[in-house]
């Protein structure tokens, strides 16, 4: 190698370690992580049953999920079937979350009303004024906003007013 060839080398390997150097330095830490008073102070309690490890009264941070109960209450057991839950929808305080065992079903209601939140659309037909658009709706508000906690949750599905809230309130259930 000539002269050149070695000052282009040098060159070369100079400008690598000042880049080495200049960008592989330690990452500059996080910043540490603050709790609101709002996320601290805001609790749900939701009674988790059936095919958990630890069923029970659990506390949950709001805005929690179903998976969220569940884990508290110790998690699913092997017997437990979790197709039969919607694992991210939302919770609300008071809420029961009823974890069933493998080919176990729902005790039919013996006074043939209708149990909102598990209720297929063609079971919410059977209802008093409903039809099959307004059994859809139905189901995708509570797909989309988690279960029914009263009756009167009803009126936030679009199509539901005080009257036929009144209406459909003997056929129904919210567990």
């Amino acid at each position: 190698m000539d002269r050149v060839q070695w000052m282009v080398a040098a060159a070369v390997l100079l400008v690598a370690g000042l880049g080495g150097w200049w960008f592989g330095g330690a990452p500059e830490p996080p910043p540490p992580l603050r709790v609101t008073e709002a996320a601290a102070a805001g609790t749900v309690t939701v009674h988790v049953a059936g095919e958990v490890a630890h069923p029970g009264l659990v506390e949950v941070a709001a805005g929690s999920r179903v998976a969220d109960a569940v884990a508290g209450a110790g998690g699913l057991l092997t017997t437990a079937d979790p197709t039969g839950l919607n694992l991210a929808a939302p919770v609300v305080d008071g809420q029961q979350v009823v974890v069933r065992a493998v080919g176990q079903t729902m005790a039919p209601d013996t006074t043939g009303r209708v149990h909102l939140n598990t209720a297929a659309a063609a079971d919410l037909e059977s209802i008093p004024g409903v039809g099959p658009v307004l059994a859809a709706r139905i189901v995708a508000f509570r797909a989309e906003n988690g279960p029914f906690a009263t009756a009167e949750d009803l009126l936030g599905v679009a199509g539901i007013g005080e009257a036929k809230l009144a209406a459909m309130r003997d056929a129904v259930v919210v567990p």
